[in-house]
């Protein structure tokens, strides 16, 4: 699918400035940074990356069905939308269903070199969520279950130390000690699906809490006005948030709102992905939902309502809606889907001097084109 580039220039125009650069490359990272040539028509990123991804193309990282091959396509498949680094993200289940899951992420690595530096860490989203209606999401009620370190060491051990997010809601006693855990072992914890207090989730940030998951979406239909676990997340100025900006999850006034309150160096993209996203708009039935409807934009339904599915919006094609809803810079808005998730891997996702080469080049209409990718100085071959 790649190829090893003899060229080490690389020449796009920087969305910040508009002013075109010259990259050059050496070692899959960048050397350097120079003025570009004036008649470069193409505009220059860092390859995108998405902290939450459950599935693509057909493919689960999740249920019996999970394969290392399936892993490895995904991969290729991510990288071919500008995706460069993800998260694979391994849902509610049963402990034994989890651990299989993270045991394939793991063999994936190990056979893919392409999987190694496309994969970080894992996300586990819950299974220490909220049993309730609405907060729970499609998470199935039978496997939430209150937080335990000893099931976490459990998870590492299985996947060599792989997971490196965890989502939780902190309204389980004891989520203090389990969040102190985490972060004592490295893990980056983020709140969600979660109807935990206003007390609660200032517990859960002193514990050492530093994001939140897909805010506004894993919740009940009705809340009270205030306090809600919206507007603490929103108020918390430790707390990073995530944001599904597919025109679906969000309403446009909802996701400016939202962004404006937590600004922009505290806002992430993240798509949360099911196997359906990139499948043809017809009638499924999903291991989580049943039967389920996709759409030609890329809304999943449960068939016969309006009830959302889950997501099916590649990352790159959120850019131009969360311009779009926003009001927000181009610019702006790519730095939520490279930079600041990025923080949160190795401070990956930046165009600098000694950066890995991971690249997106692009037209701009108002949606982002994706022209080509780079992944570790490679040209990778759409």
């Amino acid at each position: 699918m790649g190829r090893l580039v003899k060229e080490e220039l690389i020449i796009g125009r920087d969305p910040a400035t508009g002013q075109p650069v010259r990259l050059h490359i050496k070692d899959g990272r960048i050397a350097s940074i120079e003025p570009g040539p004036k008649d470069c028509d193409l505009w220059i990123s860092a390859g995108l990356i998405d902290l939450q991804v459950n599935g693509f193309a057909g493919r689960d990282f999740n249920g019996p069905e999970a394969m290392v091959q399936g892993v490895v396509e995904i991969v290729d498949a991510m990288l071919a939308t500008g995706v460069t680094c993800f998260a694979p993200t391994v849902i509610t289940a049963s402990e034994a269903m989890m651990l299989r899951s993270l045991e394939v992420i793991a063999k994936a690595r190990k056979a893919s070199q392409r999987a190694a530096a496309c994969i970080p860490f894992v996300h586990v989203e819950g299974p220490h969520i909220s049993p309730l209606d609405g907060y729970r999401g499609a998470h199935p009620q039978e496997h939430v279950r209150p937080p335990s370190l000893e099931e976490f060491d459990r998870w590492q051990k299985s996947c060599g130390d792989l997971v490196g997010m965890v989502t939780m809601s902190p309204h389980h006693d004891d989520s203090a000690q389990y969040i102190a855990g985490l972060v004592a072992r490295g893990i980056h914890v983020s709140l969600g699906h979660t109807h935990a207090s206003t007390d609660q989730i200032h517990c859960a940030v002193e514990a050492g809490a530093r994001l939140s998951t897909h805010l506004g979406n894993a919740l009940a239909a009705t809340l009270p006005r205030h306090p809600n676990p919206i507007w603490s997340q929103l108020a918390e100025d430790r707390l990073t948030a995530s944001f599904i900006a597919d025109g679906h999850h969000l309403p446009a006034e909802t996701f400016k709102a939202m962004v404006r309150a937590k600004g922009i160096d505290q806002s992430i993209l993240v798509s949360d992905m099911v196997a359906l996203s990139g499948m043809p708009p017809g009638i499924y039935v999903a291991p989580v939902g049943g039967n389920v409807e996709l759409s030609e934009d890329g809304r999943l339904s449960l068939l016969g309502s309006t009830a959302l599915a889950g997501a099916t919006v590649p990352l790159a094609q959120c850019i131009g809606k969360a311009v779009r809803m926003s009001g927000r810079p181009l610019s702006e808005v790519l730095r939520m889907a490279t930079e600041i998730p990025g923080r949160f891997v190795n401070n990956r996702g930046r165009i600098a001097v000694g950066s890995s080469a991971d690249l997106i080049r692009f037209r701009w209409t108002g949606e982002l084109i994706l022209h080509d990718v780079w992944l570790n100085g490679e040209l990778i071959v759409l």
